[in-house]
């Protein structure tokens, strides 16, 4: 286990499973690609994610370093993240399909359908040692040009995946936050027993 592992690993209350306890956000990533077959488990995991109406709003689209295609990820990132993102073995977008065309209406939940998908495949990614951050640190009106997203569709996030790196190939203030502990708000503050 790395410093940065051990130093990023939940200190929690009340027992949860290892694969929620160990899952955090780094910016270094090791120079290791990710097989396609891992990238298939990892959305096999989202697939099976709660929907509302079982819609399943979520699309993937993703492309492995070193190609052209990931070039075209990278320039969609706001330029603080695109700096860091540049070593993740993969990049991913995660587009939100916002309709239930069953009813012909919006559905006022894909967002949070998209957060459970993508909850999954960080769960899934921890269990096979492959780590991930999501970026909300994006261009939208390019990301929809660049990858043809529809009026139907929204572009959730942007997740960089890789397998864990050295803190100390990054820059400031990046190096700094990779070795700062994790906090959470005390249960306290988001839990309140009705009745």
């Amino acid at each position: 286990m790395t410093t940065a592992q051990k130093i990023k690993t939940a200190q929690t209350t009340f027992p949860v499973l290892d694969a929620i306890k160990n899952r955090w956000s780094p910016r270094a990533f090791a120079n290791n690609p990710i097989a396609d077959d891992a990238v298939m488990a990892l959305v096999e995991a989202a697939l099976w994610a709660p929907s509302s109406m079982n819609q399943q709003p979520w699309r993937y689209v993703y492309a492995h370093a070193g190609t052209p295609a990931f070039q075209q990820f990278l320039d969609c990132l706001l330029p603080g993240n695109a700096l860091w993102c540049k070593n993740a073995a993969v990049l991913m977008l995660n587009i939100g399909y916002q309709q239930l065309d069953a009813f012909g209406v919006e559905n006022p939940h894909f967002m949070h359908d998209c957060g459970m998908a993508n909850a999954n495949l960080f769960t899934q990614a921890t269990s096979m040692d492959i780590y991930g951050h999501l970026l909300g640190g994006f261009d939208a009106a390019k990301t929809r040009a660049t990858f043809q997203i529809s009026a139907q569709e929204q572009p959730v996030c942007f997740i960089a995946l890789g397998y864990l790196g050295d803190a100390e190939q990054l820059e400031e203030p990046f190096k700094t936050r990779e070795l700062t502990p994790r906090q959470r708000r005390p249960l306290g503050e988001i839990l309140k027993k009705w009745g």
